[in-house]
């Protein structure tokens, strides 16, 4: 069971939502410890005092911040939580945008906001006003001694936080130089073509499901073989040809021929479903043809209508029940 991070409420103009923030992610990178290579024991680290080598305890360690002087100044977690109490444990929602205004590089980690049972409504509420709006909030808060911005989304039966970076935290594009020979490249209307042509042939619908950390997956396999006893074999690393130069068509022109072939024995999700689709095709002509001792039936298709037209007294139930 999934335990929040954090417990607050949604300040939404005068209403206040309380929601419990949980992690959308798990991290899944592998963890090794650090070992003796003599002893084969684990190696832990310690906090020592920097004075006199004495470890010290956590009940004895405070916030330490550095003046430019050298010297330091502490402050306690109470000093920090009073700077501004009611922000500790609010997300303040401050503004509707488009989704699309904003650049996906400010996002930082994704949250789901869940409501308190007891008040599920006003979060019910919240939600479906914006999928109506089709809006995003832009809110703040503050989680760990950090204040936050953020970006709220409604998606389906939940709402999604998303943490962003300040503008000041984005790096300027100026600050580096290997992208000033981009300006000054000269390219043919072939070569673009071609690599047209090469995103062309590489074309799909995006289905998550079909990536795998394949580096993680190797390195626990060695794991496994190695704790069973085997060898691990050790690969040469072998010249990428990074720095190589390159004919660009002769590589463009051999790329959109590899991908083509790929796509012919591992076809996506949508081009399989299409295949299908094309083999089914002669059997349901073939059933076409039986279909004029149906027309009878067919006209009673109207009353299916009908019944369709009462579909948003559906959603509107479904309001009513958050």
């Amino acid at each position: 069971m999934a335990r929040p991070i954090w417990n607050g409420a949604i300040s939404f103009g005068l209403v206040s939502i309380p929601v419990k923030l949980f992690s959308a992610t798990v991290d899944k990178s592998v963890r090794f410890h650090q070992i003796d290579s003599r002893t084969g024991s684990r190696v832990r680290q310690k906090r020592v005092a920097e004075a006199d080598g004495v470890e010290v305890g956590y009940e004895d360690i405070v916030k330490g911040y550095e003046l430019a002087s050298g010297r330091y100044v502490t402050i306690t977690d109470d000093e920090m939580a009073s700077v501004d109490p009611k922000a500790s444990r609010t997300i303040d929602l401050l503004e509707f945008v488009d989704l699309e205004s904003i650049d996906p590089i400010f996002y930082n980690s994704a949250y789901y906001l869940a409501p308190d049972p007891a008040t599920a409504k006003p979060y019910a509420l919240l939600l479906n006003a914006m999928l109506d709006a089709g809006k995003v909030g832009i809110a703040t808060f503050v989680m760990r001694g950090k204040e936050y911005l953020a970006a709220i989304r409604a998606d389906e039966d939940k709402l999604v936080l998303s943490t962003m970076r300040y503008a000041d935290e984005i790096r300027g594009v100026e600050e580096i130089e290997q992208l000033d020979a981009v300006r000054e490249v000269e390219l043919t209307d072939k070569e673009v073509a071609m690599a047209g042509q090469l995103i062309e042939s590489l074309d799909a619908e995006f289905d998550p499901s079909r990536f795998h950390d394949s580096y993680r997956e190797k390195i626990m396999e060695m794991v496994q073989a190695k704790g069973d006893g085997e060898e691990a074999p050790v690969a040469e690393v072998e010249d990428d040809g990074e720095h190589k130069v390159i004919d660009l068509m002769a590589a463009l022109e051999a790329s959109v021929a590899d991908a083509k072939a790929a796509r012919k024995r591992h076809p996506t999700g949508a081009e399989a479903e299409a295949e299908d689709d094309e083999d089914e095709a002669p059997a349901k002509k073939a059933a076409a043809k039986k279909a004029p001792a149906k027309k009878a039936a067919a006209k009673k298709a109207p009353a299916k209508k009908a019944a369709a037209k009462k579909a948003p007294a559906k959603r509107a139930a479904a309001r009513k029940s958050a």
